[in-house]
């Protein structure tokens, strides 16, 4: 019997908006399979709207995994993601189901087919000083600070991530080597995880207007109402999960600082923005098979890959 652990993966993939819901629910009622999302921003409970997050009919239909695994103040990094996805991949299978992997996150896809890179150990005492240093430090002078210390890892890094800050100075003094250095030297494992990619593509020209018209309905389903049943619910602006694109620009728009029109424009821009950078990503991915997104025949095509038949 073949090993299921070296089964080929299935794998959906491609920038924001270009239709990967939606095929992976249909491969996966197709394939008797269950969703892993891939979405960084998903892990986290109550951002529904601006993350897309499948509906409660959606997940009724086809079981989905790794939404909501995490409140807006923690962290999810990429190895907390890949090691949940790992253990949701082996149970889906443990059941005799088909495990997809679906979403747009390539770092976390990334970490979870090839492994990461093996990380310096975090000297407690070290990590205790930086953060009673940092609780009383500006971000920006910890980022100045890196910046003499290591200042292509500063260059990388906005002056206000905190974490990702003090996670460098951490490793600098701890190895006296730069955390650029580490990653360069292996910035990712061998490959763990065989499988089989399937990614979506789509002209530039109708994938920004299927961005825009995607904001103008998360507006119109309610997501300013979203954002401030978080902010009324505790949610800080400086948590991470407020990071998910919009969610910022939306807390300017409740603090009055910027009027509906231009936080909608803002959204629109910094999306079609986040999809380039996702497509540069995927254009260094090795062995994805391409498929045109607006092709009427694109899941006929998708089956046919499979080895599967058109009902």
């Amino acid at each position: 019997m073949a090993d299921p652990d070296r089964t080929p993966l299935l794998v959906v993939l491609g920038p924001t908006a270009s239709g990967k819901s939606a095929l992976g629910l249909r491969l996966a009622a197709a394939l008797g399979g269950e969703i892993v999302s891939a979405d960084a921003m998903q892990v986290y409970r109550g951002l529904d709207i601006g993350t897309a997050k499948p509906s409660a009919e959606q997940r009724a239909a086809v079981p989905h995994h790794l939404l909501d695994r995490f409140e807006p103040h923690q962290r999810c990094s990429a190895g907390d993601w890949a090691r949940l996805a790992r253990r949701a991949i082996a149970e889906i299978r443990a059941r005799g189901r088909t495990p997809l992997v679906v979403g747009g996150t390539g770092l976390y896809l990334r970490a979870l087919l090839q492994g990461l890179a093996p990380v310096p150990p975090r000297p407690p005492r070290l990590r205790e000083r930086l953060e009673r240093l940092a609780a009383r430090r500006d971000p920006r002078r910890l980022h100045r600070w890196l910046a003499a210390l290591d200042p292509e890892q500063a260059a990388r890094l906005a002056p206000t991530d905190r974490q990702r800050i003090l996670r460098a100075l951490e490793v600098r003094y701890a190895t006296g080597r730069s955390l650029g250095a580490w990653v360069a030297q292996a910035p990712f494992g061998g490959d763990v995880l065989p499988a089989l990619k399937l990614g979506l593509r789509l002209p530039r020209a109708a994938l920004y207007a299927r961005i825009e018209a995607r904001v103008e309905a998360q507006l119109a389903a309610g997501w300013v109402e979203e954002v401030r049943g978080l902010v009324r619910g505790g949610v800080s602006e400086q948590a991470h999960a407020m990071k998910a694109l919009g969610y910022r620009t939306l807390l300017r728009h409740l603090s009055g600082s910027i009027d509906l029109e231009s936080a909608r424009a803002l959204i629109q821009r910094d999306t079609r923005r986040f999809a380039k950078r996702q497509l540069t990503w995927f254009k260094r991915e090795t062995g994805v098979i391409w498929f045109d997104a607006l092709d009427p025949l694109c899941y006929d095509r998708v089956l046919a890959c499979l080895g599967l038949e058109t009902s």
